[in-house]
């Protein structure tokens, strides 16, 4: 799969950047070959017309006579200095040859388009084809000679094509081979590129799939520091990270277990016995009793934090926002838990708040929830002092509440991750690991802000912010 995934990648790489090239550069080629061709027999043509033209006026006005045209003719002809590239021809209105530099076609009778052109038109006029003759390529200006009005011959010159297109050719083979060399840069250059990036990418696929098919944590080796060194950083990353969760998940499922099943047996075991009649004494029963009520509760609350965390992780957890009477709200809860606590020998101190709070947007039931939250952990974790402080105070625009323990607190190790689902750190305490991630869910989703620190002088504080001003509700 791997060498499929680098043959095609570096297929159209190569098709799409090569063939582009190719196409520019042999649109480049054509392009070039036409101008140089034009410029090379145009200016060979307008070199030829010019010389031409001025003998035929040189004829035209100082030949009076056909014997003097004839002498001039052959003067011309026997000091002519272009013997070498250039043959010069004085033809009849016959088209026959009268007088040749070359002396080879004298009487020949070319009958191309610029001899009938030059007589029938009595213009200049070029040609260039095969030598009728020898099938050489040629080009062949022609130009009529006058005696006044009366046209009299014409003068005209022949050049061999061979050399021009030898040149000619030999330009465009260059051009070719530049083009050639520039292709090839192009491949050499784009397979180093394809090297340097299908490469690594296979291999940061290969390791992508392991990872999905469930070998957590391995890693990329980084070797790159551009784009693809970020992805494999970035795939390094949450590799670790989808280990950790897995393991956090792993641990969470173990310990919810285990949780749910010593309030299950405690249960079982109380029940069957007080079924069985072999417990009689009031003492015991209220005991047993008691231990059911409890330990019912704390299966009751368990099962409602996984719900809350079920319908998170699906998107199924909404928020009720209306005005909420925050001071009124928070007082009730620290009624009811100070009722509650008193019988577990737990005192809880109540800092009020001598301002007086508008009614904040918030869920009311959410808030309490969090609340109660908050100060069954303080009480679980409260140590021997079972002191728990609650307060709540403004700070600008925003309620702030706090509950503080005063047991060990929290391990330095374990701050950063307290709020994290499935964390449970180095507490030895019963809990199911989410109920803190629960917390922050409510409270950010409200644009508040819940923390958790050790407080100065030993124990755990936490603390919340909610703006009172009309917060935009966050969406799962």
């Amino acid at each position: 799969m791997k060498k499929g995934i680098n043959k095609g990648i570096r297929r159209r790489w190569m098709v799409n950047s090569i063939g582009m090239v190719f196409f520019v550069l042999l649109l480049a080629v054509t392009a070039f070959s036409a101008f140089v061709g034009n410029y090379y027999y145009n200016s060979i043509c307008s070199a030829m017309q010019t010389r031409v033209t001025a003998v035929s006026d040189f004829f035209s006005n100082y030949a009076t006579s056909e014997q003097v045209y004839l002498e001039m003719a052959n003067y011309y002809i026997n000091d002519f200095d272009k013997q070498e590239s250039l043959e010069l021809q004085f033809i009849n209105t016959s088209g026959q040859i009268v007088l040749s530099s070359y002396g080879l076609t004298s009487g020949g009778s070319p009958d191309t388009a610029d001899i009938t052109s030059a007589i029938k038109q009595q213009e200049v006029s070029s040609w260039s084809g095969q030598n009728p003759a020898t099938g050489e390529r040629i080009m062949a200006v022609s130009c009529p000679i006058f005696y006044g009005e009366e046209i009299k011959g014409v003068v005209r010159l022949v050049s061999s094509l061979e050399l021009v297109d030898h040149q000619f050719l030999l330009l465009i083979l260059i051009a070719l081979g530049v083009s050639l060399a520039a292709v090839t840069m192009v491949y050499v250059t784009n397979l180093y590129f394809i090297r340097s990036i299908v490469e690594p990418m296979a291999s940061i696929t290969e390791t992508a799939k392991r990872i999905a098919a469930g070998s957590y944590g391995i890693q990329i080796e980084p070797k790159y520091d551009d784009e693809i060194g970020e992805l494999a950083t970035t795939i390094n990353e949450m590799s670790q990270k989808i280990s950790q969760n897995n393991k956090m998940q792993t641990e969470f499922i173990s310990s919810v277990s285990h949780e749910l099943r010593t309030p299950l047996t405690a249960i079982n075991g109380w029940s069957e016995t007080l079924l069985s009649g072999e417990v009689t004494d009031p003492e015991s029963i209220q005991k047993g009793l008691s231990i059911v009520v409890s330990e019912g509760h704390r299966l009751s609350k368990m099962v409602e934090e996984l719900l809350e965390f079920s319908r998170i992780e699906d998107g199924r957890f909404t928020l009720n926002v209306e005005p909420v009477d925050i001071q009124a709200e928070f007082e009730d809860a620290i009624f009811t838990y100070r009722q509650l606590y008193r019988k577990k020998h737990i005192r809880l101190d109540y800092h009020p708040c001598e301002e007086e709070f508008p009614p904040i947007p918030g869920d009311p039931e959410r808030l309490r929830q969090v609340v109660s939250n908050l100060l069954d952990n303080a009480a679980k974790h409260g140590g021997s002092d079972q002191v728990i402080e609650v307060g709540l105070e403004r700070e600008g625009d925003a309620v702030v509440i706090f509950i503080r323990d005063h047991g060990p607190g929290v391990a330095e190790k374990d701050l950063p991750h307290v709020k994290e689902k499935f964390y449970k750190g180095s507490s030895k305490a019963r809990g199911s690991g989410i109920g803190l991630a629960v917390c922050d869910e409510i409270i950010t989703r409200l644009n508040g802000q819940l923390t958790i620190a050790n407080a100065e002088g030993g124990g755990c504080i936490v603390t919340i912010r909610l703006p009172m001003l009309n917060p935009t509700v966050q969406e799962p």
